[in-house]
């Protein structure tokens, strides 16, 4: 296959200029999708091959509990760019499909948004799934990116004859949406190619990725490159260089080739002597969707998966790395997707959004070990209602469950509370748990004995905070309420028939 010529530029256009001696950092911030707890080698996984995953948690800094904001892809993507619980922007219930109206308001200001304002240049690399929108109007390139290169949703849904793996002709084992146009591949708000042919297309994002940050370090230009993987959501595929290659199996094998593009991307950072200028955020949307069983990835120790409020459905690997300004090491401290456009606002020296942000900066525990500004983590399901408000609250090292709710994504466990046909469950009393010390949320606290004086106390405040939460947060209109129009799926050929087969562009 021959992809399209594509110049590459840093774009200099209308921008802010800033002082050298400000030194803003560049940006890479990495986003794995469908990722467990218990996926990484450095997270405890005995047969993940992640070397370069596990060289950043080495050498940068490791953190035990962070969290995203919601158990599925939408939503948490939202919460990630804007700082703000997806109910403020109206990410709510589940996630964009190809034809849904919807997407992430344009009034919603993101991370590039923010960046940008202090003369920053911005990519972004993969899958977006915050909405596609009439002729394009929700793709990143409104939303403060300068460039992108990847798929408006996820790359499930749509017919599954474009996900062949080596040896060629070989179907990938799974399913997709059917009765939907195939999968495009869009550069900025044209489409490249439909259907896109997943294995060939990391070494694309790879060296796109690269080519804009050597552009960006030939021209002395902060940047941030937001690389939101395809890996290792279900159904997997890879690359010849890395199907057949992993003792995991294809999970393990997308593993890999996203780990590979990790360490293209540090390498490229390095080449370009920018290694000690740049903060590398790794990190993923959500859980595991242990319905694929040993295809949908793990949790760990971690209860349930994607889907469910459960610590396995929310609780994410993470690393720092910053060589030079982030000591190596390992933090237990509280911290979420949310924070990360605080953080990075303070860093660039940019001015936070003129909204209610519900993420803090993260700085003391990213540059001397100090405690985080954060203290409670608010669990919001899938499906959030006004009525019911979070589903658990956690507060220092104790989680609240206030409500309960299986999932789909998380069947096939031998869990009974994660599967899809467990309803949504109140309990009051809430249960509660100790998560430094049962982190798997085996042993309910307020089960069968007499509360102590402390504990009640505890428990108090979590019910005060859910409450004064709940008050406060402004439900903003559901954009997948807007419904769905099957002309708004992407065309390539727009006056073809039958659609939606016809939309085929080499």
């Amino acid at each position: 296959m021959r992809w399209p010529c594509v110049w590459l530029v840093c774009p200099l256009g209308p921008l802010l200029l800033i002082s050298a001696a400000t030194n803003p950092p560049n940006i890479v911030l990495i986003f794995a999708d469908d990722l467990g707890f218990g996926d990484l080698g450095s997270y405890g996984h005995p047969t993940s091959a992640t070397p370069n995953l596990d060289k950043m948690a080495a050498r940068g800094l490791r953190f035990t509990d962070f969290y995203a904001s919601c158990p599925v892809c939408s939503p948490s993507r939202a919460a990630l760019l804007t700082g703000r619980y997806q109910t403020r922007s109206g990410i709510y219930p589940g996630v964009f499909y190809p034809g849904s109206k919807g997407g992430l308001p344009l009034a919603e200001v993101t991370i590039a948004e923010v960046l940008k304002a202090r003369g920053y240049a911005t990519a972004m690399v993969g899958k977006w799934h915050l909405g596609l929108g009439a002729n394009g109007s929700f793709l990143p390139i409104h939303q403060g990116f300068d460039h992108f290169l990847g798929v408006p949703y996820s790359h499930d849904q749509g017919p599954c004859q474009n996900l062949t793996c080596f040896p060629p002709d070989t179907k990938c084992f799974g399913t997709c949406d059917q009765g939907v146009v195939p999968i495009p591949l869009f550069l900025n708000q044209s489409i490249l190619q439909q259907p896109l042919t997943f294995p060939q297309l990391v070494p694309v994002y790879d060296k796109f990725s690269c080519d804009f940050i050597a552009a960006c370090a030939r021209q002395g230009r902060p940047f941030l490159l937001y690389y939101a993987s395809h890996h290792t959501h279900y159904p997997q595929f890879g690359s010849q260089e890395y199907v057949g290659q992993s003792l995991r199996g294809p999970f393990g094998d997308a593993l890999m080739e996203f780990d590979g593009s990790v360490g293209r991307l540090l390498q490229a950072l390095q080449e370009n002597g920018l290694e000690g200028s740049t903060l590398v955020f790794f990190t993923a949307d959500n859980g595991p969707e242990t319905m694929r069983m040993a295809r949908g990835g793990s949790s760990g120790l971690l209860k349930c998966g994607k889907g469910t409020t459960y610590e396995g459905g929310m609780r994410e690997p993470a690393v720092a790395y910053w060589p030079g300004r982030i000591s190596a090491g390992v933090t237990h401290e509280l911290a979420s997707t949310l924070d990360i456009l605080p953080t990075l606002a303070a860093l660039a020296g940019a001015p936070r959004p003129s909204v209610p942000l519900d993420g803090y900066d993260l700085s003391p525990v990213l540059f001397g070990g100090g405690k985080s500004p954060r203290q409670t983590m608010f669990y919001y399901p899938s499906n959030p209602s006004e009525l019911l408000g979070v589903f658990a609250v956690r507060y220092g090292k104790h989680k609240a469950h206030f409500f309960t709710q299986g999932s789909f994504a998380s069947g096939m466990t031998p869990d009974q509370d994660c599967h899809g046909m467990t309803p949504m469950t109140p309990h009051e009393p809430p249960l509660l748990f100790d998560l430094e010390a049962d982190p798997a949320e085996n042993y309910n606290l307020l089960k069968g004995g007499t509360v102590g004086p402390e504990l009640l106390q505890v428990l108090r405040e979590m019910q005060l905070r859910k409450a004064l939460f709940d008050q406060r947060m402004e439900f903003g209109e559901s954009q997948m309420g807007k419904g769905i129009d099957p002309a708004l799926q992407p065309c390539c050929t727009p006056s073809c028939t039958p659609k939606p087969s016809c939309c085929r562009c080499p």
